[in-house]
């Protein structure tokens, strides 16, 4: 009988726990919500940071802070038209066509823009045989996000994800 209620009581907390726990993603709903969620933290930086170190470099042979972001928009635009089954190959673009903050700023909105309109045509079946070329730009993104921290950091900022939220 105590084995019988055991079983019982631990089906019935697997049950309750399972109930508590939202339902994984499903591919297409994860791949969409992490571009998405990466691309609105680094379109948060591009328009945080100031404008007079868009020039900084954390060494003098790396990319300056707008360069990466120029950088990290390449790949965007990569997804955007590869996600839309257009034959593109990556090209980088020319930091020297964004040379202010406003320019890079403005170059990001509608790169991100047009990459998220491209996802949500995107059937959900289509992840199912590929993830790409969204995961390879995702991780691309991140990693980039990455090292913008470092230029925030080196220039005695904050990040703006690492900022208390209102009311913490």
């Amino acid at each position: 009988m105590k084995t019988c209620l055991r079983i019982v009581s631990l089906t019935i907390a697997g049950w309750a726990l399972a109930q508590a726990q939202p339902f994984p993603k499903a591919p297409a709903e994860q791949i969409k919500a992490d571009f998405t969620d990466i691309h609105r933290k680094l379109l948060e930086m591009a328009k945080d940071f100031p404008a007079g170190k868009y020039g900084y470099r954390l060494k003098p042979e790396m990319r300056s802070f707008g360069e990466v972001l120029v950088h990290v928009t390449s790949g965007i635009v990569y997804a955007a038209k590869a996600g839309r089954g257009e034959q593109v190959k990556w090209s980088e673009l020319d930091p020297k066509d964004y040379p202010t903050k406003a320019a890079i700023v403005a170059l990001m909105e509608k790169s991100i823009a047009d990459a998220n309109a491209t996802l949500t045509k995107i059937q959900a079946a289509t992840f199912a045989k590929t993830v790409e070329p969204w995961v390879a730009v995702l991780e691309h993104s991140a990693e980039h996000y990455g090292l913008l921290v470092a230029y925030y950091r080196a220039n005695g900022l904050v990040p703006p994800e690492s900022r208390p939220r209102g009311g913490k």
